[in-house]
């Protein structure tokens, strides 16, 4: 069985797929096995899109996962699968059910409703921009806007933390230790504010390697 071919998933959506990505992936790291070829058909809200997509199942038969709001297309989707002899999950069906039961509620048939443009999505965005426009040293007044501060040499994941913490509608600045240069004042002003600030931290054997892969990644040689 060594020699067996990893099995094929096909995660069919009518949004981003995020969902079913995050679901399949969940799911397929609880097993010691070979990683599945995932196949991915994403916004699949015309006859010609599910078509595509059935038409890859065809090719590559193997498990299906969809997130379908359009009944038509779900039937579709659903005999296909069935002539085809590979099964076929409405993945979200059974979370669905018992929400509905719980609620008392019927669903919404709106597609793509988790990607609403509501006001925590504004956040996030404006908490994002707040990050890059304050990167490798925000200062002044700008520092006063922050929800948290990180700061630490350079390498220690600042940037992709701020990142993070942006996506979770925080406003993180990142300010840099470098040798040899003063911190703004503004640092020392928003710490007497009562902004938290947050020190990352690496091993100097982590820093090392870090620095050096990018060095090589610019072409340059590091130097003993």
């Amino acid at each position: 069985m060594a020699d067996t071919l990893p099995p094929d998933i096909h995660l069919i959506s009518d949004s981003t797929g995020e969902t079913l990505s995050a679901m399949a992936r969940a799911g397929t790291a609880r097993f010691d096995a070979p990683e599945p070829t995932v196949h991915t058909a994403v916004f699949v809200r015309s006859d010609s899109d599910l078509d595509h997509a059935i038409g890859r199942i065809r090719a590559n038969p193997g498990l299906v996962l969809f997130t379908l709001v359009d009944t038509d297309h779900r039937a579709r989707l659903e005999r296909a699968c069935a002539a085809m002899d590979v099964p076929a999950v409405a993945a979200l069906d059974p979370l669905m059910a018992h929400l509905s039961h719980f609620l008392g509620r019927t669903p919404n048939a709106g597609i793509g409703r988790q990607h609403t443009l509501d006001k925590a999505y504004f956040q996030r965005m404006a908490a994002l921009d707040y990050a890059m426009a304050s990167d490798d040293g925000a200062l002044g007044s700008r520092l006063a806007r922050a929800e948290v501060i990180l700061t630490g040499v350079s390498r220690t994941s600042k940037t992709p933390t701020c990142v993070y913490l942006a996506h979770r509608g925080l406003r993180a600045a990142n300010v840099p230790l470098v040798p040899g240069r003063e911190v703004d004042a503004g640092f020392f002003d928003a710490m007497a504010a009562g902004i938290p600030v947050i020190g990352l931290t690496a091993s100097p054997t982590r820093l090392v390697q870090i620095r050096t892969e990018r060095l090589e990644a610019l072409g340059v040689r590091p130097q003993d």
